[in-house]
This record gives structure tokens, C-alpha cells and sequence, in this order.
């Protein structure tokens, strides 16, 4: 467990610094998830300790929001006076993420139907 953990931690901290170190616009904890995504891309998944020790971890995933929830009860002063802003961003930055990936997928089905067609023939 504490191996795997140390694995989780580890590539976190790769993408914190790769993003810091290259000024990247994404949060450092993505793109340390990509690079362990790369990871098991390249040694074919995880092993069965990564595996146990993330499912552990997504069974309370709910603790893990306790200090988010705390921070935004922290704000409410700064979210009342955002509020105009706020209810028009959140359900159009959601439809636009599902447009998004709809279009996306789509392409992806599409790419792979033809790739399965040109195989087959």
C-alpha cells in the first residue's frame, strides 16, 4: 500500500513540477494523471497493489471533498457577490463540456469504424 501510494504521490508531483517548470494552463494533479495513465499504458495497467490501493481510496472519496466543502462555505461572501456570473457559467461551460465531448466521441467512433472497415476488407 504504501508503495502504491508513493507511486499515486510521485507522478502528482512530476505534473505539479512539469507544470510549474513550463508554465502550463492545466493543474498540475492532471497532468500527473496522464503521465500515470502513460505509465499504464506503457507496463499494461496497473498492478494489483495500485489497483486494491485506488479502489481503498475511492471507497471514502467522499472525506476527500470535506475540505473542499469547507473552503466554499469559506467564501460564500465572494460566491454571493459572483452569483449573476456563476449561474451562467456552470450550466454553460456543462453544456459546452457535453458538446464537446460528444463531438469528440463521435470522431473517435467514427475513426474506428473506418479503421475496423478498412481491416476487414
Amino acid at each position: 500500500m504504501i508503495r502504491a501510494l508513493a507511486i499515486l504521490l510521485l507522478c502528482q508531483l512530476a505534473g505539479t513540477v512539469l507544470q510549474q517548470a513550463f508554465g502550463l494552463p492545466m493543474p498540475g494533479p492532471v497532468l500527473g494523471f496522464v503521465l500515470l495513465v502513460a505509465v499504464f499504458l506503457y507496463r499494461g495497467g496497473p498492478g494489483v497493489e495500485l489497483r486494491e490501493t485506488s479502489q481503498g481510496l475511492l471507497k471514502h472519496m467522499g472525506l476527500l471533498f470535506v475540505p473542499a466543502g469547507v473552503g466554499v462555505v469559506g467564501e460564500l461572501g465572494v460566491l454571493k457577490q459572483n452569483a449573476l456570473a456563476l449561474i451562467i457559467a456552470i450550466p454553460l461551460s456543462t453544456v459546452l463540456g457535453l458538446v464537446v465531448t460528444g463531438v469528440i466521441m463521435q470522431w473517435f467512433m467514427r475513426r474506428a469504424g473506418n479503421q475496423a472497415g478498412s481491416a476487414d476488407a
